[in-house]
């Protein structure tokens, strides 16, 4: 080699002889000629340059001109140079690397006239031009050079080395003397080092490891290289295997090192990074493809683009090209190729080769290749796949060997962030230069002007996290409790050489920090209640931290409970270290709970805290007694709440029977304050003799009370006593007095619901004097209150009542009063049968065995939440619903409800047979149409200004007509079925509503048509059974007209519903 230091070889060598065998060469003159020489009146650009040093050359001597340049480019820019100069017989050739083999040709073909060939150092040492007679050189070219930061083979211009200078010059003195121009300074020449480093310094060695460790020849570091390479470079390719799997760092410097997978890497003659692709690409049974892919990555590319032909060959390989992938396209081109083969002879397929513009000589190295694979993986015992794989299993295999070649796209723009913080670009003539998905892998990245891309194949993140576990790095966040999961979840990032392969996903707690895990479980869900439990300990926990919470706002103090952290040392002290969730505690607790069931129940004692006073219960009573009438007493603790401090529950019934006065005195617990506010509104000369007030207060409490008369004339005797001072009886100013300490009167109904509320009782007292005279106990002797039980015989279906000049009929029937039912006396049969319908119903649910717990086993977080945003509210509500639905079901299929005690006990005989069956097919039934109908009442809130409005309201409409307080009793068990179908209809109707609501419209308005005429006529008419089934008879029209497929509940149509009401 012209370029070689001998001298280093020989003494590597133990001074071995040096033979020298020299070409003939003649005398050549260099001149150097540099872009900024002083000589010119302003400087040039290199292209400038080369021309001159053309016209120089052309004019003093004769023969070809060989001009070397950097790279394809340069080569580009000189030659527009050199054409501008319109040199006569003058031929301007390139020559470089990615032309076709015919135009690499043709400089060696006979000519007439002068040439001049544009080079790169291919024509330095690869190849000998024939008749040269002189030689630009820019001094430059592009050294391929491995990137430890960045991880990626760089190709920068750099100067060359004196020994390559010297080799150029001498390609002009080989026919004769010649002479070399140089575009830069002898002074550059000679700092210039006298050789080039060798590969080995500038290359990724990670290859050479795999190789020396497989062939045990020992560590890399001490082995005897004439260039040993650089630590780094030493360090960075043990990476890169690491990377790959191929050796295990824990065994460094072992014969354990080198793994399993490492040994079959070293048998494949191929980069370590594509014989990783086929290893894996064996696991994912796509070894067929990935084997000619990686074939093809290990030679040049076969497609040629010549200048002058480089549309049409672009359109001529387009026919290879995948929508989506660099890589998969190799396959389209080896299978026509494979093809073309087998159709041609060896003439006609080099003929096909060229006259497509693929390279024939690189098909046979690829081919070659792809054969030395197939026996290595034969030896291996792999197994070829004979079947097309998917093409995801394709990509996956590569990535195996891409790891450190993957990138995501910046949100804005189409630069890749890679890895270490990388940043490139997709190369141009990648299928997915355009498309640029997020996230992709690149066979190659090669650095010239930028980073670019080359073989390029879209990726998901979740397939790197799955590949790359060994080199993953992951870290978690913001623990946090999960109710819905019952576990403490933490955020997880995941991250590959600084990519975010996941952010913010959640990920179990517990296998991260066991004991976090543990204290937000017991914080989150024992303490503060956040779980989906039916476990009896937990409903008396909460129960008696109302209690507790109850006894602070009738005090009106906040100290009483105690706080978190006692209540989680108490489930701290009890429950097992490694119960770290609801799963956990299930499991435990089942079996904990039969040693002692008590375990875990919060007594007073462990609720109310020791350091403060007890609380008084005496002085906060739950009723007060007031002649025959018990009012129950409500506190809350809420400053500026309009219902601060009592509430008392006044029955309408015996509002009439009340005194103002007596609430005057307050509750006892309120007296020595309401004393203290009460002096304190007295004029200042006046409360003087009193001070300190709250003393005086307590002293008065001591021995005043309501048997001392009227609250403030017994305060004014006492004050004047005491302070012998005269107190008029307006001195006091009772408008100033805190809110809590004036009660608040709510006058109830029979069932309980509030009739009216407000700080004044004789103004209640005014306004419902005629409401409370009309509300007897009953009317009529057979009527009866608060029946829980049948204890009324035999009840007559009708009786007559009045005087002997004025009889009339009245029905006596069952009416429902929530927790019981009434007798009461109708006016007509049709309301009768209403009432003893639902009271019957509510009578039976009373004396069923408690099904509440069953119904609430069905209680998922889905369902409480549909229904806490349905029509019930809570769930006690809608279980009730759900028993009276069920009652309602048995008296339908006893025929009615009966009138007698004997009919009431066979009633109570038939529920009890499959009450279970039944209260679970009502509550299942009811959980589905709740979730549907929040759903559909949730999408109806969220439809864009696209969707008619009208047509929403009108949905939204019929949601209203068949979901509200008390539908399930309201249409009975039997026809759930059909609310739920109606539900289904409107989710088919909302689905196609966008796509036509032009037909929409149409059948929208031809069911309000007859709705509009149906509900005229319901207004002009009592309740009866017929309006019902017509508005039946509606829903199922509705159904045909909008969702046909989900079928209706026996024929019906327009016509049907227009005569049912002409016929009513």
């Amino acid at each position: 080699s012209a370029t070689i230091d001998t001298e280093r070889f020989s003494e590597h060598f133990g001074g071995a002889p040096v033979v020298e065998v020299s070409g003939r060469a003649y005398p050549v003159e260099v001149r150097y000629r540099p872009l900024d020489d002083p000589e010119l009146s302003k400087p040039r650009d290199q292209p400038q340059a080369i021309a001159d040093a053309v016209v120089e050359l052309y004019t003093e001597s004769s023969g070809d001109i060989l001009v070397f340049c950097s790279g394809e480019r340069e080569i580009r820019d000189a030659a527009d140079a050199l054409a501008d100069l319109h040199l006569a017989h003058t031929q301007v050739l390139p020559l470089y690397g990615r032309l076709s083999a015919a135009e690499q040709h043709r400089v060696f073909e006979p000519h007439r006239g002068r040439r001049v060939i544009i080079a790169t150092n291919v024509a330095e040492t690869s190849l000998t031009v024939p008749g040269v007679r002189s030689v630009v050189d820019v001094g430059t070219a592009r050294i391929s050079r491995y990137s430890r930061r960045t991880k990626v083979q760089r190709l920068p211009i750099e100067p060359i080395s004196r020994a390559s200078a010297d080799q150029r010059a001498g390609r002009c003195g080989r026919l004769g003397p010649g002479v070399c121009i140089r575009l830069y300074t002898e002074e550059d020449y000679r700092s210039r080092p006298a050789f080039t480093e060798p590969e080995i310094r500038r290359t990724n060695l990670a290859s050479v490891i795999l190789q020396m460790a497989a062939l045990d020849l020992g560590g890399i570091e001490a082995f005897g290289f004439l260039d040993p390479p650089e630590s780094r470079s030493i360090r960075d390719g043990i990476a890169l295997l690491e990377e790959l799997g191929a050796v295990n760092p824990t065994h460094q410097g072992t014969r354990r090192w080198l793994t399993k997978l490492g040994r079959r890497l070293a048998r494949f003659p191929l980069d370590v990074r594509l014989a990783r692709m086929v290893i894996e690409a064996d696991r994912n049974g796509c070894l067929a493809e990935v084997a000619v892919i990686a074939a093809a990555l290990s030679v040049r590319d076969p497609r040629e683009r010549p200048v002058e032909h480089r549309q049409h060959a672009d359109q001529l390989h387009a026919r290879f090209k995948h929508p989506d992938s660099d890589l998969l396209s190799w396959l389209h081109l080896w299978e026509y190729l494979q093809t073309e083969r087998r159709a041609r002879t060896s003439n006609q397929f080099r003929r096909m080769c060229r006259d497509e513009f693929l390279n024939e000589r690189r098909i046979r190295e690829w081919q070659h290749i792809h054969a030395q694979l197939r026996d290595v993986t034969e030896e291996l015992g792999m197994t070829v796949n004979t079947t097309p794989a998917d093409p995801d299993a394709i990509h996956r295999s590569v990535l195996a060997g891409l790891l450190s070649h993957i990138g995501t796209k910046d949100p804005d723009g189409y630069e890749y962030r890679g890895a270490r913080s990388a940043r490139f670009f997709i190369a141009p003539g990648s299928t997915l230069f355009k498309a640029a998905p997020r996230w992709v892998m690149a066979a190659e990245l090669v650095e010239t002007s930028r980073l670019w891309a080359r073989g390029v194949a879209p990726i998901r993140p979740e397939w790197v996290e799955r590949v790359g576990a060994h080199l993953v790095r992951t870290s978690y966040s913001d623990p946090w409790w999960d109710a819905d999961r019952g576990a403490a979840v933490a955020y997880e990032t995941v991250t590959i050489y600084g990519l975010p392969l996941v952010t913010d996903r959640s990920v179990q707690y517990g296998r991260i920090d066991p004991a976090g895990a543990r204290e937000l479980f017991i914080s989150h869900a024992l303490v503060a209640g956040e779980w989906e439990t039916h476990h009896d300990f937990a409903a008396h926990n909460e129960a008696m931290i109302e209690q507790v919470l109850a006894l602070e706002a009738r005090e009106r103090r906040t100290d009483l409970l105690v706080d978190d952290g006692a209540i989680f040392e108490f489930f701290d002290r009890r429950i097992p270290g490694d119960v770290l969730s609801v799963r956990h505690f299930d499991r435990w607790w089942k079996d904990a709970r039969h040693d002692d069931p008590h375990l875990l129940d919060l007594g007073l004692d462990d609720l109310i805290d020791a350091a403060v006073a007890a609380p008084d219960t005496d002085a906060f009573p739950d009723v007060w007694h007031h002649g025959d009438v018990a009012m129950a007493l409500t506190y809350a603790f809420e400053p500026g709440g309009t219902t601060d401090g009592v509430t008392i529950d006044v029955p309408i019934g015996g509002l009439d029977r009340v005194d103002p006065a007596v609430f005057e005195w307050h509750v006892p617990g309120y007296r020595v304050e309401l004393l203290t506010e009460l002096i304190r509104t007295l004029p200042k000369r006046i409360r003087k003799p009193f001070v300190p007030i709250p003393d005086t207060a307590r002293a008065l409490a001591e021995h005043l009370g309501p048997g001392d008369g009227r609250l403030l004339s017994a305060l004014r005797r006492e004050l004047t006593r005491i302070g012998g001072v005269s107190i008029p009886p307006d001195a006091f100013d009772l408008d100033v007095l805190p809110s809590h300490l004036r009660p608040t009167f709510r006058v109830v109904d029979d069932q309980g619901e509030p009739v009216a509320e407000g700080d004044d009782l004789a103004v209640l007292k005014a306004e419902l004097r005629d409401a409370a005279r009309a509300m007897p106990a009953t009317t009529h002797e057979l009527e009866q209150i608060g029946l829980t039980t049948w204890s009324i015989g035999t009840l007559p279906r009708v009786v007559e009542i009045g005087d002997a000049d004025r009889r009339v009929r009245a029905y006596p029937a069952l009416v429902d009063e929530g927790g019981s039912v009434a007798v009461r006396l109708l006016a007509t049969a049709d309301e009768q049968a209403d009432a003893m319908w639902a009271g019957t119903a509510r009578l039976l649910a009373l004396n069923l065995p408690s099904t509440g717990k069953m119904l609430r086993l069905l209680l998922t977080a889905d369902a409480k939440r549909a229904i806490r945003s349905g029509p019930h509210g809570a769930p006690a509500e809608w279980v009730d619903d759900c028993l009276t639905c069920v009652a309602g079901q048995v008296i339908a299929d006893a025929g009615g409800p009966p009138f007698d005690g004997v009919g009431f006990d066979a009633l109570v005989a038939r529920a009890r047979e499959d009450l279970d069956k039944r209260v679970e097919a009502v509550g299942s039934a009811s959980l589905r149409i709740l979730g549907l109908a929040r759903s559909l009442r949730t999408t109806l809130g969220r439809t864009d200004a696209d969707a008619p409005q009208v047509a929403v309201a009108d949905m939204q409409g019929q949601l209203d007509q068949l979901i509200y307080p008390g539908f399930l009793t309201a249409v009975g068990a039997s026809r759930l079925v059909d609310v739920e179908r109606y539900l289904r209809a409107i989710e088919r109707r909302l689905e196609r509503l966008v796509e036509n609501p032009q037909r929409d419209r149409e059948l929208m308005s031809r069911v309000q048509r007859l709705e509009g005429e149906y509900e005229r006529l319901c207004e002009a008419l009592a309740p009866s059974p017929e309006p019902a089934e017509i508005a039946w008879m509606l829903q199922e029209l509705r159904v045909s007209l909008f969702a046909q497929a989900l079928g209706t509940r026996g024929k019906v149509s327009e016509q049907r519903i227009a005569k049912a009401l002409e016929a009513l």
